[in-house]
């Protein structure tokens, strides 16, 4: 289907969300995103929320951690993170973030470059694999590794800085022989042949940290503060989260707009994404004991995620 037939199908599609008139005048949120796929009903909802009186000022981010530390510091009133954000934050004693609902998940496979041998586990043995340190595809996959006692050093990390563009370029010129990474930049390579899904190397289904692809943040003040214009935009991100996830067309032309990708490749990226929150308070405890025993975190702040996380939001979004 061409790239315009694709953005007409999202374009008719547009939600009622039900929101009132107005509802609330002046309000204004400043939301931090990234250019992700599974983040694409959050570029498709100002319109509703202007009609409510809810003014959205979308500022990008190249990585979560970057928004993290925006939130922190109060830049802020909402934004898309890691799953291990809250944990993160909270183990380095920062207290101005509450979480609110997930965002997405998919199978999470190792991107192999094209030629080389990825049929298990054993394989990635004296491989050099890239990785972003630290991020939440790092952490999904270090705790794959740990759960299947896999050693850490039983291959060659290679430290990729940036975007996941830079990802891409390293594999493609054969500088590192497989990468962990984020959409779009698993579903490129494979698409334009110098990569391919390592199938069995399916790293989303750890205990510790689970499937979920990021997170829907907002910063302490704005939610005493702001609580009914959070209100508003959870319920119109959830009804658009909806809308798209019950149509793989509708959804790959929505990322086709935020990420600037061509039709066929957003479709494919659609193909592999969920949409819709798996994560929950009980799954970021055990991320945060697990990460805690690693020496990932500094202390164990499992105890305090009850006190972070605010499910109201998204409980009153669903039965909306």
């Amino acid at each position: 289907m061409e790239r315009r037939t694709l953005l007409g199908l999202m374009v008719a599609a547009t939600t009622n969300v039900g929101l009132p008139s107005r509802a609330f005048a002046n309000a204004t949120l400043t939301v931090g995103f990234q250019k992700v796929a599974h983040l694409a009903p959050m570029i498709l909802i100002a319109e509703d929320l202007k009609k409510a009186g809810v003014d959205v000022k979308m500022v990008e981010f190249a990585r979560y951690a970057d928004a993290r530390t925006a939130l922190l510091a109060g830049s802020l009133d909402l934004g898309s993170v890691g799953p291990a954000d809250l944990a993160i934050a909270l183990a380095n004693g920062s207290t101005s973030m509450v979480g609110i609902m997930g965002i997405g998940s998919s199978p999470k496979y190792v991107i192999g470059r094209t030629g080389t041998k990825f049929d298990s586990w054993d394989d990635i043995k004296g491989k050099k694999i890239a990785i972003a340190p630290g991020s939440a595809v790092w952490f999904q996959f270090a705790a794959t590794l740990i759960e299947n006692k896999i050693p850490y050093n039983s291959f060659s990390a290679i430290n990729i800085q940036g975007g996941g563009a830079n990802f891409n370029q390293a594999l493609e010129k054969g500088e590192v022989d497989a990468i962990v990474t984020w959409e779009p930049f698993e579903s490129i390579p494979v698409m334009k042949g110098y990569g391919f899904f390592a199938k069995n190397l399916d790293y989303s289904a750890s205990k510790a940290v689970g499937a979920e692809l990021g997170m829907l943040v907002a910063n302490k003040d704005a939610v005493a503060g702001k609580r009914a214009a959070i209100e508003a935009f959870v319920k119109a991100y959830v009804a658009k989260m909806k809308d798209l996830g019950a149509s793989k067309e509708r959804f790959g032309a929505a990322i086709a707009q935020l990420t600037g990708l061509d039709a066929v490749i957003s479709g494919k990226i659609a193909d592999v994404i969920n949409l819709g929150p798996v994560i929950t308070p009980e799954q970021i405890k055990r991320q945060a004991k697990a990460f805690t025993d690693l020496g990932v975190i500094p202390k164990d702040v499992s105890g305090e995620i009850d006190k972070y996380w605010d499910g109201s939001y998204l409980e009153k979004a669903l039965k909306s």
